[in-house]
């Protein structure tokens, strides 16, 4: 274990550890979270200690929590007690590196995550927007009361340590057959249509990877295929609080090649849809991250067989859109031009840590609305739940987290 995070209380009574941030969900299960509490009982007094795991989405910036209003709602929560002890947890590899690290008078802690929860997820703030980003987080939390959960009590800020984790997904060990799709589309004044055929060798890629896609175009008809385009889009499917769905477009990139008539083209074209090309882009669904270290497009959403999808509130998806520009000749040819169109299903994940096992190919799924996005910070009707995995690669630390 490289790092051990730590978060104390600003009275100095509790100390929260942690051995990591990362919590794989395996779609099936999801890897439980062990911690450990180090407790100076001093100024405790008729007060308990409490350690609570709570999932929650945040819909509106901190700056507009005023008049009372709390832009963020828990999706799930759950409360242990570990002093006064009642429970003792069955102890694992990591409460004793913990307990190690932590001394005299620690008391250990699990919880387990259920696996129909959201992945941890932010969407994109625009560029005067301040705060925290909107989007889906887990955060473990130790804090002295006389009570777990009355709503009454008032708890201290300086009575509290809290961290935040993260519920990843990893793309699965075996992806299939790449998807294939192909359009025959006739004219007003042509006898014989153009054929496009579009197709990919696999059904997954991981974020970053060159994504290769074989195009063929025959074309029969009388017109000339003046020039096409490729374009990759993010569809965002909320599906527990309402009936919104929006699309939008990460890649786009457009190929100058003409196809005359009665002539034909083939060739295998690469896109890498990044992050890093769509910066400026309000509300665009990305990877969960811990405070402001770089992160990528969010992971396609992976389904449990069975699991109805409303409990995870928002699907992610990508498709790919082969558009052909297909015009007559002479002047009104640019009046008379119409397109073709075909799309393919693409999953975007990262790939598993070695030595890791996972089941399920994720479920794939076409989108074909667009609809502009809510207000994602100035609404607090605007309620989301977005799933999205997040990679392995190292933990930078927060402001306030200490490695030991």
């Amino acid at each position: 274990m490289a790092k051990v995070y730590k978060k104390t209380s600003g009275k100095g009574g509790l100390t929260l550890y942690l051995g990591k941030r990362d919590y794989v969900d395996h779609v099936v299960s999801v890897e439980q979270i062990d911690g450990v509490v180090k407790l100076d009982t001093t100024d405790f007094g008729d007060r308990k200690v409490f350690v609570q795991l709570a999932c929650a989405f945040r819909y509106g910036t901190e700056d507009l929590d005023v008049m009372g209003l709390c832009f963020r709602k828990d999706i799930w929560i759950k409360h242990v007690q570990i002093y006064p002890e009642c429970h003792k947890p069955a102890q694992t590899a990591m409460h004793e590196t913990l307990l190690k690290k932590a001394g005299d008078n620690a008391y250990a802690f699990t919880f387990e995550i259920p696996p129909n929860l959201p992945c941890s997820v932010s969407l994109q703030p625009g560029p005067d927007d301040k705060g925290k980003a909107c989007g889906v987080d887990f955060e473990v939390k130790t804090f002295l009361a006389k009570e777990k959960n009355n709503a009454d009590e008032k708890i201290e800020k300086k009575d509290t340590a809290r961290l935040i984790v993260r519920k990843v997904q990893y793309a699965p060990s075996q992806v299939g057959a790449g998807p294939k799709a192909d359009l025959c589309k006739s004219f007003m004044m042509s006898d014989k249509p153009v054929h496009l055929e579009a197709s990919m060798e696999k059904d997954l890629y991981f974020h970053g990877e060159s994504i290769p896609i074989k195009i063929k175009i025959n074309n029969e008809s009388n017109k000339t295929v003046k020039k096409f385009k490729i374009c990759v889009e993010q569809t965002t499917d909320i599906v527990l609080y309402s009936a919104d769905k929006y699309t939008k477009q990460v890649f786009c990139q457009e190929f100058g090649e003409t196809v005359d008539s009665n002539d034909t083209y083939e060739n295998t074209l690469s896109i890498t849809p990044l992050l890093s090309d769509n910066k400026e882009k309000r509300g665009l669904a990305l990877d969960g991250r811990l405070k402001d270290e770089d992160t990528n497009l969010a992971s396609t959403t992976m389904l449990r067989m069975g699991l109805e999808k409303e409990v995870l509130g928002i699907l992610v998806s990508y498709k790919i859109k082969i558009n052909l520009m297909v015009a007559g000749g002479g002047l009104l040819g640019g009046l008379t031009s119409s397109d073709v169109t075909v799309e393919l299903p693409l999953s975007l994940m990262h790939p598993k840590p070695e030595g890791m096992f996972l089941y399920h190919k994720p479920v794939q799924k076409q989108y074909n609305d667009t609809s502009s996005p809510r207000s994602l910070y100035s609404c607090s009707n605007f309620m989301f739940i977005l799933c999205s995995n997040q990679s392995t690669s190292q933990i930078e630390q927060s402001k306030d987290d200490t490695p030991l």
